[in-house]
C-alpha cells in the first residue's frame, strides 16, 4: 500500500507525543512493506527537504508564516497534485492548516483520506479560539475523512455530538510495551537525589499548566522537605518557571531536565516514584501510558479522556485547583506500598489494552478497507464484479 502521510510535525526534528507517534506508525508500515511518504513542514533551513528516514521518505515543506504554532504553507496543495500515485493519504489532527488543505483536497478530487483525531482542543491558542475551530474548520476537516480515526469512546461520542458522520474507528494510542518496562537503567540525574521524586513530562506551554505544579510542590514540600521536582520538557514558559523556581528559592528541590533523549525516557519514568501531569486538555497522552508501562504511578488532572484509565493507576484532581493536586501529592509519595500497587496495576493496563502493535496493526488494517490498491479492497470489487456478470438463474454459491 501506497501511504501518504501529512502531519506538520514529526518526530525527532519535534518532540511530543503526536510526532513520536507518527514517526513510529510510518516506520511501522515501512517494515511491514508498505511504501509511506510523509509530507511535514520545517523552517530549518539546515535539514534536506527530502530524506530516507527509518524505512520511509521524508519530505519537508518551508512555511509561508506561522501563527500560534500553526504552520501555513501553499506547498501542501502543491504536492498533494501527486496524491494519485498514492493508495490512501493519512492526515493529523484537525488543528494543523496542513490537514485542514487536505480535507479540502480530498473533498474536490475523492481521494481516499483517513484522518486521525490527537485530541480536540488545542493548548496553544485560547480556549474560546480552540472551540470555534473545532465547530468550524474541524468539523469539515473530519466529515472530509473515508475513515476518522479516535483515541477513545468518549472522544467518539464526542465526535457524533459535533455532527461528524465520518466513519469512526476507536484505535487507542499504544505503547512499545518492550521498551518501556519497569526493569531497566534508570536516569543518574533523578536517582542521585535523595527523598522521594516527582517528574513532570511534557512541553513547557500553558495549556500543560506547569506552573500548577510549582504552586503544589510547594505545598508538599512543607509535609515532605526531602521531595524533589524534575520538569522534563521545554518551551516558551521556561524562563518564567525558571524565574519563579529562583524567587521561591527552590532551586535545590526543583529540577529542570530540559530536553531527554528519547531513547532514555524509560530510564526517566523508572526513576520516579510519581508521574503528574496539570493539563487543562489533553488528547489521550502518550506520557501518561509511557508512565504506566514503566510502573510510576500517575497524578493528573480530572480529564474526561483519561479520568477512568488513570483512576486505576493513580489519582485525579479538579484542573486548576493547586491544593488538591499538592494533597494528592502528600499522600501518594506518604504511602509507598500504595505506589508500587498503583505502579503495577498500570502496567497491566496498558500491556492489556494500549499494546503499540495492535495500534499499528489496526491502523493498517482501517486503511486498506479505504485504499484501492490493497489485497483487502481488490477481493471486494472482485467480489462486486463477479456479482454483475453471474446470468440470471445461475448458481450464485462458490467455494471459499
Amino acid at each position: 500500500m501506497r501511504i501518504l502521510r501529512v502531519a506538520q510535525d514529526i518526530f525527532p526534528d519535534k518532540v511530543g507525543g503526536a510526532p513520536y507517534h507518527i514517526h513510529a506508525l510510518s516506520r511501522d508500515q515501512a517494515e511491514m512493506g508498505h511504501d509511506v511518504t510523509v509530507l511535514t513542514v520545517s523552517n530549518d533551513q539546515s535539514l534536506p527537504q527530502t530524506e530516507q528516514r527509518a524505512g520511509y521518505t521524508l519530505v519537508r515543506l518551508s512555511p509561508r508564516i506561522e501563527l500560534f504554532g500553526n504552520a501555513l504553507f501553499a506547498g501542501t496543495v502543491k504536492y498533494l497534485r501527486n496524491a494519485r500515485e498514492y493508495d490512501v493519504v493519512h492526515a493529523h489532527s484537525h488543528l494543523f492548516s496542513s490537514s485542514n488543505l487536505t480535507a479540502a483536497y480530498s473533498r474536490v478530487t475523492d481521494i481516499p483520506l483517513a484522518v486521525t483525531c490527537h485530541g480536540l482542543m488545542s493548548q496553544r491558542v485560547p480556549e474560546w479560539f480552540s472551540r470555534f475551530h473545532l465547530n468550524t474548520v474541524g468539523r469539515f476537516t473530519y466529515n472530509a475523512a473515508d475513515v476518522l480515526f479516535s483515541y477513545t469512546a468518549l472522544e467518539r461520542e464526542r465526535l457524533r455530538d459535533l455532527g461528524v458522520s465520518s466513519d469512526i474507528r476507536v484505535i487507542h494510542n499504544g505503547i512499545d510495551v518492550d521498551r518501556f518496562t519497569p526493569v531497566g537503567k534508570t536516569y543518574d540525574r533523578i536517582t542521585d537525589a535523595t527523598g522521594p521524586a516527582v517528574v513532570f513530562v511534557g512541553r513547557l506551554v500553558e495549556g500543560k499548566r506547569p506552573r500548577d505544579v510549582l504552586k503544589a510542590f510547594q505545598i508538599v514540600q512543607d509535609n515532605i522537605p526531602e521531595a524533589k521536582l524534575f520538569l522534563c520538557g521545554d518551551g516558551p514558559l521556561r524562563d518564567k518557571l525558571e524565574q519563579i523556581v529562583e524567587r521561591e528559592n527552590m532551586r535545590e528541590s526543583i529540577r529542570f531536565l530540559e530536553r531527554v533523549p528519547y531513547q532514555e525516557m524509560p530510564a526517566v519514568y523508572r526513576a520516579a516514584d510519581l508521574f503528574v501531569l496539570a493539563s487543562r486538555t489533553e488528547g489521550f497522552p502518550r506520557s501518561v501510558m509511557e508512565s504506566m508501562a514503566c510502573a510510576t504511578p500517575v497524578l493528573s488532572t480530572r480529564l474526561e479522556q483519561t479520568e477512568q484509565v488513570i483512576e486505576q493507576a493513580g489519582q485525579t484532581v479538579p484542573v486548576g485547583d493547586t491544593t488538591a493536586l499538592a494533597e494528592a501529592m502528600s499522600s501518594m509519595l506518604d504511602d509507598r506500598d500504595a505506589l508500587r500497587k498503583l505502579g503495577q496495576a498500570g502496567r497491566e493496563i496498558v500491556m492489556r489494552e494500549y499494546d503499540w502493535s495492535e495500534t499499528v496493526e489496526q491502523t493498517t488494517q482501517a486503511l486498506g478497507t479505504i485504499s484501492t490498491s490493497t489485497p483487502f479492497q481488490q477481493q471486494v470489487d472482485s467480489d462486486q464484479a463477479e456479482e454483475q456478470v453471474i446470468p440470471a438463474g445461475s448458481n450464485t454459491e462458490h467455494e471459499q
